[in-house]
């Protein structure tokens, strides 16, 4: 047997590995952060990491699946460093979406001009909780997101975040039939038009939980309640009212922080929101780089 076949035919995510799964859970539950502060990893320049700014970034998404950095290059208006920082966590395979940059990086930033302000990711308006690239077909999802803070918000832009394999945890130990309802391969519908960037898409269908060739988990997910459709069966939708609830509570598992010049978070596409922000006529805008990737940090 391979290991890829062995890594997915072992993985504690499958309902049927029970063992693996307990023997997983206790791990992952042992010295869990307790908030935010703990994600931080002071760095220096993320064009170029340490070996221990490494493994200090490693360490905590393979606790957490992310991490926050801080660094001293606040201010500079340069992808180069979403570009090399991706690339020493082995993030190479970018998803550009319509209103991406040429070099595939989004500049997240208010544009009153052409078709940015049509689309909330180009607003200050709250953004509702989501994985990224919920919208893609299969063969595009997105396992690595990076977002680097050039300039922050005046006020507000906060981001809550939350881990998905502490979202299955719960959910599991709580009744495994809400797991075997969401990773039902057409349990998530987002049906043909543009997506939340203005790009066309067609229908996208496919679960919210599944299991990657890897072993690992994957989760693909939106609270937005127009132009979703779940699938039309009572299991379906308690486990979404459950999922719903455990971000919508107040979980210890939800942090919150705030990416100031500088900062930047790096994850496996971790479920997360953002709050509604200011900018001042007499400060620079917020501009926050973006970078989707097809992959999953390496060595997590």
């Amino acid at each position: 047997m391979s290991e890829l076949v062995r890594s997915v035919t072992t993985s504690p995510f499958l309902l049927q590995n029970e063992v693996a799964y307990l023997r997983w859970r206790d791990a992952k539950l042992v010295d869990y952060p307790q908030g935010a502060a703990e994600l931080v990893v002071e760095i220096r320049d993320p064009r170029r990491l340490s070996r221990a700014e490494h493994d200090e970034v490693l360490r905590r998404i393979r606790k957490t699946n992310m991490a926050v950095y801080t660094s001293g290059v606040g201010g500079e208006a340069d992808k180069g460093i979403v570009v090399a920082l991706g690339a020493a966590l082995g993030l190479n395979r970018l998803d550009a979406n319509w209103l991406a940059d040429d070099d595939g990086i989004t500049s997240l930033t208010i544009n009153p001009a052409g078709p940015r302000p049509k689309y909330i990711p180009y607003t200050n308006r709250p953004i509702s909780w989501h994985t990224d690239g919920y919208y893609n077909p299969p063969q595009r999802q997105i396992h690595g997101l990076l977002l680097h803070c050039v300039e922050p918000a005046a006020t507000g832009g906060q981001n809550a975040l939350l881990d998905p394999e502490i979202v299955y945890l719960l959910l599991r130990d709580e009744n495994p039939d809400f797991i075997r309802a969401l990773m039902q391969a057409d349990a998530m519908t987002v049906p043909p038009g543009t997506n939340s960037e203005g790009g066309y898409r067609g229908s996208a269908v496919g679960p919210v939980f599944s299991v990657r060739p890897d072993g690992n988990l994957h989760m693909r997910y939106t609270a937005r309640k127009r132009n979703i459709e779940w699938k039309d069966e009572p299991a379906v939708h308690e486990a979404v009212s459950r999922l719903r609830a455990i971000y919508e509570g107040d979980s210890p598992f939800v942090f919150r922080a705030r990416l100031e010049s500088g900062m930047g978070l790096v994850s496996n596409n971790v479920l997360h929101d953002r709050s509604g922000f200011d900018d001042l006529p007499s400060a620079p805008r917020r501009l926050i780089y973006r970078a989707r990737y097809y992959d999953r940090v390496s060595r997590t």
